[in-house]
């Protein structure tokens, strides 16, 4: 067995980001681009933590506020506010974050199952639990964190 990989495999990267007072991060390969914070226009009948839509290049990109949907108030963007673009499967969105951190190298025996005093709905959205760096980040499973189709239907 080669030096680099553990017996729970290899190294991934993810990318960590802020909102609020908590540190989250997904897969680097899920990430498209980060963009500093610009208005999007609203669509009625929407879910509240949609924000809306942006024109990113041409195409139409819905616009989640990720603190909205994780059960805490809607953020206040700020300067330092920023969407990242991710991909999940088929579908691009941009998460409102209030900042970006940094890129985390891991191995899976550092991600903790998150605790079962934590509700289903968090449960649903959070893959596991990172404590690197006196640091505890959760790590985000965009599949599940997307909304239905027919929520992003624009």
């Amino acid at each position: 067995m080669s030096e680099e990989i553990t017996v729970t495999g290899e190294r991934r990267e993810l990318i960590s980001f802020r909102v609020g007072d908590q540190e989250y991060c997904v897969d680097i390969m899920a990430v498209r681009e980060i963009r500093g914070w610009s208005p999007a226009t609203t669509l009625p009948q929407s879910p509240g933590y949609m924000r809306g839509v942006i024109n990113l290049r041409g195409a139409v990109l819905p616009i989640m506020d990720l603190a909205c949907r994780l059960g805490m108030p809607m953020v206040e963007p700020t300067v330092r506010s920023v969407f990242i673009v991710v991909k999940a499967g088929d579908r691009m969105i941009g998460m409102l974050v209030d900042a970006v951190s940094d890129i985390l190298s891991i191995t899976d025996d550092l991600v903790q199952p998150t605790p079962d005093l934590a509700c289903d709905t968090v449960r649903s959205f959070i893959r596991g639990i990172i404590s690197i760096d006196g640091r505890m980040i959760s790590e985000i499973s965009l599949d599940r964190l997307l909304p239905e189709r027919e929520a992003l239907a624009a």
